[in-house]
């Protein structure tokens, strides 16, 4: 099983957008995502992330480089997995389940819980949707498909509380995988950080997601 270790910085969720990724980037943990497992879709662009958690959020700082940039849907909960995305899976700490995050160039989030791909799916309430802190380096402004060679970064910060944490509390361990899609693009593509053996794209597989570890919060 793939694995990183998280490590702990304080106050990361207050930090403006360009203050977060320069800390992310020195600080966190650096991943990419590098895994093509489908051989129809062998288009690999440049996904790199950053990993840390403060004492209430879990954040994921992506920088990405790619041909083709799309970002069709600008309302929470559409089907943004269509334009430029990035998304955190992660495994409910109860064993209920997975939260999926997934999230476009331009920030709009479509978040949710579920037992498998489409069994007893419940999306987060608006509050928690709100909770879950967002940036990205484009406008929140939709656009039809670029071409040519783009960069964006994004992060997330997702709160320990909508994985069923007490407040305060944090993990000692989640299991997750990190993705990069545009299935609507003009270059289509599946992109994982944990490797995914299944003989179609699906990355509602939290058999195969990778182990988290985290350092613990300073005193």
């Amino acid at each position: 099983m793939k694995q990183t270790d998280i490590p702990f910085i304080e106050g990361l969720e207050n930090m403006p957008f360009d203050i977060l990724y320069e800390t992310m980037n020195r600080c966190g943990t650096a991943q990419s995502a590098e895994c093509v497992p489908w051989s129809e879709y062998p288009y690999l662009p440049q996904v790199r992330f950053s990993l840390a958690a403060s004492r209430s959020h879990l954040f994921v700082c992506w920088s990405v480089r790619g041909e083709g940039l799309k970002a069709l849907f600008g309302n929470d909960q559409e089907p943004v997995w269509q334009d430029s995305c990035v998304e955190t899976f992660i495994a409910a700490p109860d064993g209920s389940g997975y939260f999926n995050f997934e999230m476009n160039c331009i920030g709009t989030l479509l978040a949710a819980h579920q037992r498998a791909r489409g069994v007893d799916t419940v999306r987060l309430e608006p509050q928690q949707m709100t909770s879950v802190i967002r940036h990205t380096s484009l406008p929140h402004e939709t656009f039809e498909e670029r071409s040519g060679i783009h960069s964006w970064r994004a992060a997330t910060g997702i709160p320990f509380s909508i994985l069923g944490f007490a407040d305060g509390e944090r993990p000692a361990t989640l299991r997750a995988n990190f993705y990069k899609c545009a299935d609507g693009s003009a270059t289509p593509h599946y992109v994982s950080w944990a490797p995914i053996s299944t003989p179609k794209p699906d990355f509602h597989r939290p058999e195969f997601f990778g182990l988290l570890n985290f350092q613990p919060a300073d005193k």
